[in-house]
């Protein structure tokens, strides 16, 4: 890793994002520090879908993170109570309902993230998620192709729920990491295998973070906390930050209570629960 006496690079943070409508990067966050509005718009209940609430759940942390002012909402025609069910169980914070919420708040910008094409004009920003597939065996009696895609709906009637949800949701912070780890633009397959590997890495850096929680502690590195800034700050760098994580794991001259502190603040942003493993054996 670079030396760690560097200037902070972090001093005048400024988030941006690509907008999917001009293909132009913009502040996420407007120049007065006004009220952000992120609205995440989700369409059936799929694995694309929980993509969506997954990158809006970040928005919203990240800007936190850099004192901006900011709430979450939800435009779902379908299966709204499941998605925020799911959306609980994904450590995703909780919506307010895009449709109950009276214009005319205050914020200063809407940002929207959808999986849908944009379109060309109005209403802010756009924030595109490329699609998530399921790539593992189709589940017994559902009625599912090879792809473990369910059957579309009929005219009128709420898309079904996809049958890979109980798979899914059954390791929710491996799943979130699958998803962290693939840049938001670019399409994700899922299956048994991908969701056992980032199960097994987090199950490794949790165990280490309860080691390092041990040692004295020691601030995070300027440097190290430049990086991960610079990355996030970068159009959301889910897999650059992620990288940092793994540099810090294994660079030799880096103080354990450093790389402790470094995690649990990292993970202000990941939501991954690196810390949960605090005072058991390792």
């Amino acid at each position: 890793m670079p030396a760690y006496d560097r200037p902070p690079a972090y001093a005048q943070p400024v988030l941006r994002i690509l907008d999917a409508r001009t293909g132009e990067p913009v502040p996420a966050a407007p120049a007065r520090r006004g009220l952000t509005r992120i609205e995440a718009h989700a369409c059936g209940l799929d694995p694309t879908v929980l993509r969506v609430l997954l990158t809006a759940d970040v928005l919203v942390r990240a800007l936190e993170l850099g004192g901006t002012p900011v709430w979450a909402a939800l435009a779902a025609p379908h299966h709204p109570d499941d998605l925020r069910t799911a959306a609980t169980t994904l450590a995703i914070r909780p919506f307010e309902d895009a449709h109950d919420l009276a214009s005319g708040l205050g914020e200063a910008q809407v940002i929207h993230v959808t999986a849908e094409t944009p379109g060309s004009s109005g209403g802010g920003p756009v924030v595109w998620v490329a699609p998530v597939e399921w790539t593992g065996e189709p589940m017994s009696g559902r009625g599912v192709d090879a792809a473990g895609h369910a059957p579309e709906a009929t005219s009128g009637s709420e898309p079904p729920a996809h049958p890979a949800f109980p798979i899914l949701l059954s390791d929710p912070c491996a799943f979130r990491l699958a998803l962290l780890s693939v840049p938001r633009g670019e399409p994700v397959r899922v299956d048994p295998g991908v969701l056992e590997e980032a199960a097994g890495r987090l199950g490794r850096w949790r165990r280490a973070v309860a080691g390092w929680a041990r040692r004295p502690s020691r601030p995070v590195p300027d440097e190290v906390r430049g990086r991960l800034r610079s990355a996030w700050e970068d159009d959301l760098d889910l897999p650059g930050v992620l990288e940092v994580l793994r540099d810090v794991e294994s660079a030799p001259d880096l103080p354990d209570g450093a790389r402790f502190e470094t995690y649990v603040y990292a993970d202000r942003l990941l939501a991954l629960d690196l810390a949960r493993d605090l005072g058991s054996l390792v």
